[in-house]
């Protein structure tokens, strides 16, 4: 029975009622429902059948304050056994490495949404680096305060920018691990300019505007940074995107935590706005274990599935190691 997604109001209250059968495949398609419709609560009475990545939706939606009503009980039962499993199978926040995130341009530490709340199912301590785009210097001094306010150890996730910020951030004793997200990566003594200089042009500078010392994208910019998602997040990442100083990319990194940490790569094959090839060069550069995706310039948006199974990866990797050492 294919699922059908129905906008109810109560009073002043949106939701959204399901019917039918929740897959995994369905999620995505579910989870921009919510936010289109900014639904509040699901209804739940008339689905039939889900399976376990539709189960740890589910609970995901629970812990983002989102309302489950009518909920069957096989299904509230299973959500339960299943939040229990991820219960133990915790061994503990000293054991768990922390995750803290790091953006890019025109965006802010919410464009990583998509893989905050399954990882917080999870167990993993999450938070997302809050920077203002003014200098390198001052966005990974936000970065190392982040990373001060969650356990150690910890892997950063950089976007874009975000690469650069975690290259310089990482070097500190209390990083594990780096995972890039079509993202730059300079060497010691590099900017974040320094390579793209060695590769061509991306379509999105042809649609961008410069403005009080700022880099504005133009509307029409969105398709090159974001051209895979549906049309309603593509309006939506153009309204909240955040724009650097002019003169950002110009910041000297003082030396590149990824020759000394392992680090994971994920290329976007369809990007528009930093070059794949450069992305492979840079995944090359350093040894990074390296995954390809057919998304734009945002696959945590776009194929956050991906990303999550990157960031578990080298969690996995991480935690091993640490039970090495121990």
């Amino acid at each position: 029975m294919t699922l059908r997604m129905e906008k109810v109001s109560t009073g002043r209250t949106p939701g959204l009622r399901l019917v039918g059968r929740i897959r995994a495949d369905e999620l995505d398609s579910v989870s921009s429902g919510l936010r289109t419709n900014g639904a509040t609560w699901v209804d739940l009475e008339e689905v039939s059948l889900v399976d376990l990545e539709s189960v740890r939706f589910l609970i995901s939606c629970e812990v983002a304050g989102v309302e489950l009503h009518h909920c069957p009980l096989y299904v509230r039962e299973w959500m339960t056994r299943e939040a229990n499993v991820g219960k133990e199978s915790i061994m503990s926040k000293q054991n768990k490495p922390s995750i803290v995130f790091a953006h890019g341009l025109w965006a802010d530490g919410s464009c990583f949404s998509k893989v905050i709340s399954p990882l917080q199912v999870e167990g993993y301590e999450v938070l997302s680096s809050q920077y203002g785009l003014d200098t390198t210097k001052d966005d990974v001094a936000t970065t190392l305060r982040t990373l001060g306010r969650v356990n150690s150890p910890a892997i950063l996730v950089g976007h874009s920018y975000g690469g650069s910020v975690i290259t310089a951030a990482g070097t500190d004793e209390r990083v594990a691990g780096l995972v890039y997200i079509a993202a730059l990566a300079p060497d010691t003594g590099e900017t974040s300019q320094t390579q793209q200089n060695n590769f061509p042009k991306t379509d999105v500078f042809s649609h961008i505007e410069v403005a009080d010392g700022r880099i504005w994208m133009l509307p029409d910019g969105v398709e090159c940074f974001a051209g895979d998602l549906p049309e309603e997040e593509k309006k939506l990442v153009w309204a909240t995107h955040y724009a650097p100083a002019l003169d950002l990319f110009n910041g000297k990194i003082e030396a590149a935590a990824w020759k000394t940490k392992p680090s994971w790569y994920i290329v976007a094959k369809n990007d528009r706005t930093v070059h794949p090839d450069l992305e492979r060069f840079f995944a090359k550069r350093m040894g990074a274990t390296t995954y390809e995706a057919d998304s734009s310039h945002v696959p945590m948006l776009s194929k956050p599935k991906l990303v999550l199974d990157v960031i578990r990866a080298a969690a996995k990797a991480v935690q091993g190691t640490m039970a090495a050492v121990r």
